[in-house]
């Protein structure tokens, strides 16, 4: 097999699409740290499909002045752990699989660190136990314009519809909305459960 090295951005609650990348048996996995924080993206952000459709959950920053990643610090002045909790409570309790994992995701939720990406590395860890997955990773040293590895920093945007080819599942609001792809991978988790690890070795990029 012939290793790829990848750099990824670090995520939370990361895309399905992310996770294809991810989890490829191929892709060496580099995590970027030392970018500097790009607004509106998904390092802050999880996109998951609400009663009324896709609804974003956004983790409040501190501004401290701090660029890099690594030192951005999560902002506590508001309870956003509980609403983000809450709000996936009502969007998958109805799903077939949330009851089976929620005291698993409810551990995210029980995370308080300082930086944001120590938040989402330990977000990731927990996922990784759901998913019956141990893909190892490191961390980049410093920010390289143009790096050697694969570079998925800008892949997975928040605003434009998702570059990768997947196939439709049914969704608790599907009935009512349709499908909506490429949520956050607990939406994937909910839905199809174990055959998630399945059908994410099954997703292309276009």
């Amino acid at each position: 097999m012939n290793m790829k090295n990848v750099l990824l951005p670090v995520f939370y609650l990361p895309p399905v699409s992310w996770f294809s990348v991810f989890l490829d048996a191929e892709n060496e996995i580099v995590f970027e740290q030392s970018e500097h924080f790009p607004k509106q993206t998904y390092r802050n952000r999880a996109n998951i499909y609400g009663a009324n459709g896709k609804l974003s959950l956004i983790i409040p920053i501190n501004h401290n002045g701090k660029r890099e990643l690594k030192d951005i610090e999560i902002s506590y002045r508001e309870d956003w752990r509980n609403l983000h909790w809450k709000s996936i409570k009502t969007a998958y309790q109805s799903s077939p699989y949330f009851e089976f994992y929620e005291d698993k995701f409810r551990k995210i939720f029980d995370l308080k660190e300082k930086y944001l990406l120590d938040f989402n590395i330990k977000s990731l860890e927990i996922l990784q136990q759901i998913l019956k997955t141990e893909k190892a990773y490191s961390l980049n040293e410093e920010y390289i314009k143009n790096p050697e590895e694969i570079n998925f920093r800008e892949k997975f945007s928040a605003k434009l519809p998702s570059e990768f080819d997947m196939e439709e599942y049914y969704q608790t609001f599907t009935d009512k909305l349709g499908f909506f792809k490429d949520l956050s991978i607990l939406d994937l988790i909910c839905n199809k459960g174990p055959e998630s690890l399945t059908y994410i070795k099954n997703i292309k990029q276009s």
